[in-house]
């Protein structure tokens, strides 16, 4: 689950506050009251920047809210408006998704997704929907004081708001993670003819892959779908002679020859051994390419970011290598 935010330290904190941010994520403005703060205090706090408003009513100090990630801002946000609901919720669709840290890919982060529990229909309103949709048994989780939608329902709801591919990179993230089954996916999916938006649902299940272990290998996957290339090898074994597993690569079309390698940002930063530096990674990487071509004769293409934003022409480029092992 989202990690709320950053330890932060401020002489001006009221012990009282803190003890509620710690427990809520935030304070409302009538618990204020109740310590004590007048509603010019409360304003003049505001003035000053001594507090966030967070949302209407919901405030945190500015110390803790300049010490958060997006996620983590994000996180804040649902948790004002689901302390602020009239009736009883759970956070669903991308607002779920950030509580259980799935990616959240080019996804905005400016309304919150509440589901209502009665089943009654919701309403949308500055900045929050209330969604109405049956919640069956085992749909919703307490989460941190909380109650959410379950990943499988999550991954659903998801289907319903995104894209194909941005749903794809959620909800392989989820399955990747193991927080959701394709058994299960199916078995919520089936009693979903009623929902809305669902026309492209069953195209994303039947391409998730939990295998995918970045959103930028689940989007070369994609890639690879949408642009008609045959489909790869996901998280490929490379072994020797005695078979002996040495290599994972991200995808691999053995009998065209060709594997495939994405190259973002994590590979050098967060995957880094200790006391190794960025260079020292890169020419690892390149010494365990230059193995894998050695023991499968294969060609390779790595591709970065960039390449994602033009698939055509990146299409076009591993088509190329198909055609010269052909040739």
């Amino acid at each position: 689950m989202r990690d709320r935010g950053a330890t932060v330290t401020v002489r001006s904190m009221d012990p009282y506050l803190v003890q509620i941010t710690e427990t809520n994520g935030v304070w409302l403005r009538r618990e204020a009251k109740d310590a004590g703060y007048h509603e010019q205090t409360i304003e003049d706090l505001i003035k000053a920047g001594d507090w966030r408003r967070v949302r209407w009513g919901a405030f945190t100090y500015r110390e803790i809210w300049e010490a958060l990630t997006d996620s983590q801002r994000y996180a804040l946000l649902c948790r004002a408006a689901y302390r602020r609901a009239q009736t009883e919720v759970a956070m669903s669709h991308r607002s779920g998704a950030n509580e259980w840290a799935t990616p959240l890919w080019d996804v905005a982060l400016d309304e919150v997704d509440l589901t209502r529990k009665d089943g009654r229909s919701g309403r949308r309103a500055a900045g929050i929907t209330q969604h109405r949709g049956k919640v069956l048994e085992g749909d919703w989780q307490e989460v941190n004081g909380v109650f959410v939608m379950s990943p499988t329902r999550v991954a659903l709801e998801l289907t319903t708001k995104l894209d194909v591919e941005h749903s794809l990179a959620e909800i392989d993230d989820l399955l990747h993670r193991g927080l959701t089954t394709p058994e299960q996916l199916k078995s919520r999916y089936a009693v979903m003819n009623h929902w809305p938006d669902t026309l492209h649902t069953d195209l994303v299940l039947r391409l998730a892959d939990g295998r995918s272990e970045s959103v930028g290998e689940t989007r070369c996957r994609y890639l690879c779908w949408a642009q008609h290339l045959p489909a790869p090898e996901v998280n490929y074994v490379i072994r020797d002679r005695a078979g002996r597993e040495l290599y994972r690569v991200d995808l691999a079309w053995p009998a065209l020859g060709v594997f495939l390698e994405f190259d973002g940002k994590e590979k050098y930063t967060r995957f880094r051994r200790p006391d190794e530096t960025i260079q020292d990674c890169v020419e690892r990487e390149r010494r365990r390419e230059t193995h894998i071509i050695e023991l499968t004769g294969w060609r390779v293409i790595r591709l970065v970011w960039a390449d994602l934003y033009r698939p055509a022409h990146t299409a076009n480029r591993i088509r190329a290598l198909f055609r010269n092992e052909a040739a």
